[in-house]
């Protein structure tokens, strides 16, 4: 997994979830919108996360360029890893993608063991987002 501690400047991490196909403009609203709602800009993002069968999806993979923000995919069963920490699990998810939830999930699992999510899944029409705030291991 990769490392986002280093660079403090940037604490928070996007998590995304999409149909196939979503497009790109959606995406980037809502992307926008959980920004707004945890009061950061796109330069406090550490990375832009969601699993591994949406690795080549066209409007997660624009909008990582164009936040110049490199996207990390995580297998299903990482992100099932994460679902104690979810705030919105969800068997309908299980049953399509085999973890009970993406944007969620993904932003915990990028953004490491101590994260802590602060702001929960939201929804547009064909996608979701979540982020997570990027805290520093106890020893």
């Amino acid at each position: 997994m990769p490392s986002f501690a280093a660079d403090r400047s940037k604490s928070y991490v996007l998590g995304l979830g999409c149909e196939r196909g979503t497009p790109v403009d959606e995406v980037r609203a809502l992307a926008k919108q959980a920004m707004e709602i945890a009061g950061i800009g796109p330069a406090a993002l550490a990375a832009i996360a969601s699993i591994g069968s949406r690795s080549g999806e066209p409007a997660i993979l624009t909008l990582s360029q164009e936040l110049q923000i490199t996207p990390v995919f995580f297998a299903a069963a990482r992100l099932e890893q994460e679902t104690p920490r979810l705030k919105n699990p969800s068997a309908a998810v299980f049953a399509l993608v085999g973890c009970h939830g993406v944007a969620e999930s993904a932003a915990l699992a990028a953004a490491g063991g101590a994260a802590e999510l602060l702001v929960p899944k939201i929804k547009s029409a064909h996608a979701t987002a979540a982020i997570a705030r990027i805290l520093l291991q106890k020893e």
